[in-house]
């Protein structure tokens, strides 16, 4: 079981990311893809949720209205789009499976760094 996230890096308030999380290993039809993240010195927060079948998605209110998540099960990736990117969005961000969106994470791969630096 692989899920390994990337596309994150350096970027100014008001730009965006976006970020991918590969999956290999599993059928990635039958699960839930959570993204969260984690700042130094802070507790992780979930982001974002897409469900199995992409058809019900969440959000925190932190990010609510500037991120998007999707997914393109044929390609094994969920996306996760970040706009209006702002400076307390610094952090690494993990992709994780769960059975829904409901449900804790059962697997998290490496994480992405995103840093938003004026």
């Amino acid at each position: 079981v692989q899920l390994q996230a990337s596309g994150g890096g350096l970027v100014q308030p008001g730009g965006s990311l976006r970020l991918s999380c590969a999956a290999s290993g599993f059928t990635l039809d039958y699960y839930a893809i959570h993204w969260f993240r984690q700042a130094p010195g802070k507790e992780r927060e979930g982001v974002s949720c897409v469900s199995s079948s992409g058809d019900s998605t969440s959000y925190a209110d932190s990010v609510k209205g500037r991120f998007t998540i999707s997914r393109d099960n044929a390609k094994n990736t969920v996306y996760l789009q970040m706009n209006s990117l702002k400076p307390e969005d610094t952090a690494v961000y993990y992709c994780a499976r769960a059975w829904r969106c409901s449900a804790q994470y059962d697997y998290w791969g490496p994480g992405t760094q995103v840093t938003v630096f004026s």
